[in-house]
């Protein structure tokens, strides 16, 4: 298991160097330069593959998946997000619709089950790799006139503001682990079944009343959660 370890140890490393995107050498070349077997350094791609830091490709090979991104426990749109990352936002409208709310829709935006809801679903990227699929429901009436292209490669946070004068004041979001289904998996470009975040969130304006539910799956090889802990002073004058 040390040698083992220490071979996982230096792919990792080299990693370290390779671009998001690099492929790393062939098999057997690779297995020389490490002097191990092929069955050993398959096994220790097999647990970086199940970190989510290399995807192998069948008959293509093994790809560097560069660091995940770290979802920060805070209100910040994605768009905001990847400017402050330095990576490009865009986004594509996989479809749009209006339609009924429905018991379930109608509940998380506290209006009536027969009112008219915009049931939009968003392919989310980054320097144009898909990261997310947003499942957007927001009452028609808060957004007339409101357009597919509208939403192609713009936050829709600014869009709210400045054309409808909604603003986000407050949001209730949830996050838990799920897997890929076949349509998601096939949008994000990644296997069925693969591992995900699903974020569900309900957003209020000023006025206390939701304007938005949003259902979001993540990649689960490309994002991790990050949160920030500080403990309270009960002391009153710091920690004895």
């Amino acid at each position: 298991m040390t040698k083992f370890h220490s071979i996982r140890d230096q792919l990792l490393d080299r990693l370290e160097t390779m671009a998001a995107g690099e492929q790393f050498p062939p098999e057997r070349q690779l297995a020389e330069a490490l002097g191990i077997s092929r069955m050993t350094l398959r096994r220790a791609i097999d647990e970086l593959v199940s970190k989510g830091v290399v995807r192998r490709r069948h008959g293509a090979g093994v790809f560097a998946l560069g660091p995940k991104l770290d979802q920060p426990l805070a209100a910040s749109s994605f768009t905001e997000d990847m400017v402050a990352r330095g990576m490009r936002p865009g986004s594509r409208v996989v479809s749009f619709d209006v339609t009924k709310a429905g018991a379930h829709i109608g509940r998380r935006l506290h209006i009536d089950d027969d009112a008219e809801v915009i049931a939009i679903l968003r392919l989310r990227l980054a320097d144009d790799e898909p990261l997310a699929l947003e499942e957007l429901h927001i009452p028609a009436a808060l957004v007339p006139g409101l357009k597919p292209a509208d939403l192609e490669n713009s936050s829709f946070y600014e869009l709210l503001a400045s054309r409808f004068s909604i603003s986000l004041n407050h949001s209730v979001q949830t996050i838990e682990p799920t897997l890929l289904d076949a349509s998601e998996a096939k949008i994000l470009g990644v296997p069925e079944q693969s591992t995900a975040l699903l974020f569900e969130r309900t957003s209020r304006g000023a006025d206390g009343v939701p304007f938005e539910f949003v259902r979001s799956v993540y990649r689960g090889d490309r994002y991790k959660i990050r949160s920030e802990l500080t403990l309270p002073d009960t002391h009153g004058g710091g920690r004895p």
